[in-house]
């Protein structure tokens, strides 16, 4: 019998999962809660936030879920998993006491200490004078980070004393985080390349992604303030066997053993935010001082619209391994392509932006080769089109053009393409990026440069 899956999320990053769900041939039918309307396309979507999780679990058990599939951070840092195991349903994703890696970069850092993981120097502070004193101390550069979960954006990279206490101001008393920075860890400064890993874990194994690259800052050259992520690439065109296992062997081992031995194992994917400090020959030698900028506890987005595009094994088999304990009998195999994406925001973002304008050319970019735009912070400008059955796998198609589609979100849209090279592909999707139109749209036009670069000069600089 074939399975029903519930998603929960409602980024471009739920979109890429219930793109790759929905051709599994296991698949039956697939709902996801909010969704947005690209989500509308292999899915059905529900009127349920992601965070009500009392809702999600009575729609679990009325309309019998095999499976629930967790995107984003925040119903985990609730307990969504530990809510769900409890009336018996199945879910993936990691517990809340395991989840707290991300939740609570406190927590993580101490983890991390205790465990001998590779990670900046850091102290935490709860009281605002003790932090002025400590950044005063220091000096910059230095960064300043929420503790709490602050949608990828509280982290402050301080290049002057002043942007510091500005910082800690902005979080602590100006409570821009909300509670999120009633915590603040501040730590060094690294300087190096940024790449991010990932990990199927079933609570007792894991099974490493390949590395892929997250492009934080809004602008192009890493300039501006933090965002969510715009851009990603995968895989990394320089990634060496020592590097994988280098960080498999140092970072993530030793950070799930730490999480199994305070009685949290870890079940769902585990994404560290890495950097390999100092000289790019780190790429010779394969070993680095690579260290852990932050941990999350779910798929990245955008990293996961990048995956979704090369993955090659059944998502679905890959996802139940991890809930039943058997990913290590699992075999995950990816096609041999590169795959990029491109995200579309509104013009302010990260900070204020209005909403509400049209969005063409669409169907226009889906259209070209080896192209897929996920959707992100998207709505009808008027009800809903009308879906039919049609494509591949019973998978809903609709035309996109039938009802005007608006701007609702910072992170609009996703373009991806893959290609044989990883140029390739980032020409394939900055020209279907090119086809699509709406009021304010920006988006950075140096995706993947860096590793394009770092990888023509073998590792000569950054």
């Amino acid at each position: 019998m074939k399975k029903k899956i519930l998603i929960v999320g409602s980024g471009s990053r739920e979109n890429a999962l219930a793109w790759k769900l929905s051709q599994s041939p296991r698949v039956g039918k697939i709902f996801i809660a909010p969704g947005n309307p690209g989500t509308a396309r292999f899915s059905e979507n529900l009127n349920i936030n992601a965070t009500d999780i009392n809702a999600l679990i009575e729609f679990a058990q009325k309309n019998a879920a095999d499976l629930t599939v967790v995107g984003p951070e925040d119903p985990l840092a609730l307990g969504i998993v530990d809510a769900f195991l409890k009336q018996g349903l199945k879910i993936w994703g990691p517990s809340k006491a395991a989840a707290q890696i991300e939740s609570s970069k406190t927590f993580a850092k101490e983890l991390m200490k205790k465990n001998n993981i590779p990670t900046a120097e850091f102290e935490t502070f709860s009281n605002y004078n003790e932090a002025i004193k400590y950044v005063e101390t220091k000096g910059a550069p230095i960064v300043i980070k929420a503790s709490g979960l602050a949608l990828g954006k509280g982290v402050t990279i301080c290049k002057t004393l002043d942007e510091a206490k500005g910082a800690l101001k902005a979080a602590m008393v100006d409570k821009v985080f909300g509670d999120s920075g009633s915590e603040v860890v501040i730590e060094e400064f690294l300087e190096g390349m940024e790449f991010s890993a990932h990990a199927f874990c079933d609570g007792k194994t894991f099974k490493m992604l390949p590395f892929s690259q997250d492009h934080k800052k809004i602008f192009d050259g890493d300039q501006g303030p933090n965002t969510g992520g715009i851009g990603t690439i995968a895989p990394l065109p320089w990634t060496t066997d020592e590097l994988i296992n280098q960080v498999s062997e140092k970072i993530v081992q030793p950070t799930l053993e730490g999480l199994k031995n305070l009685s949290s194992p870890f079940t769902g994917l585990l994404y560290p935010g890495l950097m390999a400090t100092g000289s790019p020959s780190f790429l010779k030698r394969g070993t680095g001082g690579v260290k852990v900028i932050e941990f999350n506890c779910r798929f990245g987005g955008p990293e996961c619209e990048s995956y979704m595009r090369i993955l090659k094994t059944d998502l679905l088999d890959i996802l139940e391994a991890c809930v039943q304990g058997t990913l290590d009998k699992m075999k995950i195999e990816w096609h041999p392509l590169f795959a990029c994406c491109i995200i579309l925001c509104s013009k302010g973002y990260p900070d204020k932006y209005d909403k509400g304008f049209p969005i063409t050319g669409i169907e226009a970019a889906e259209k070209m080769e080896d192209v897929v735009v996920f959707h992100a912070g998207t709505a009808y400008s008027s009800s809903p089109p009308l879906f039919q059955k049609g494509g591949q796998g019973g998978v809903i198609t609709n035309d996109l053009s039938a009802k005007a589609l608006a701007t609702a979100g910072g992170r609009v849209l996703g373009v991806t393409a893959t290609g044989n090279d990883l140029k390739s592909a980032l020409n394939k999707a900055y020209a279907a990026v090119k086809l699509i139109h709406f009021e304010g749209m920006h988006y950075r036009g140096d995706i993947g440069q860096k590793s394009l670069f770092l990888l023509n000069t073998k590792g000569a600089k950054y």
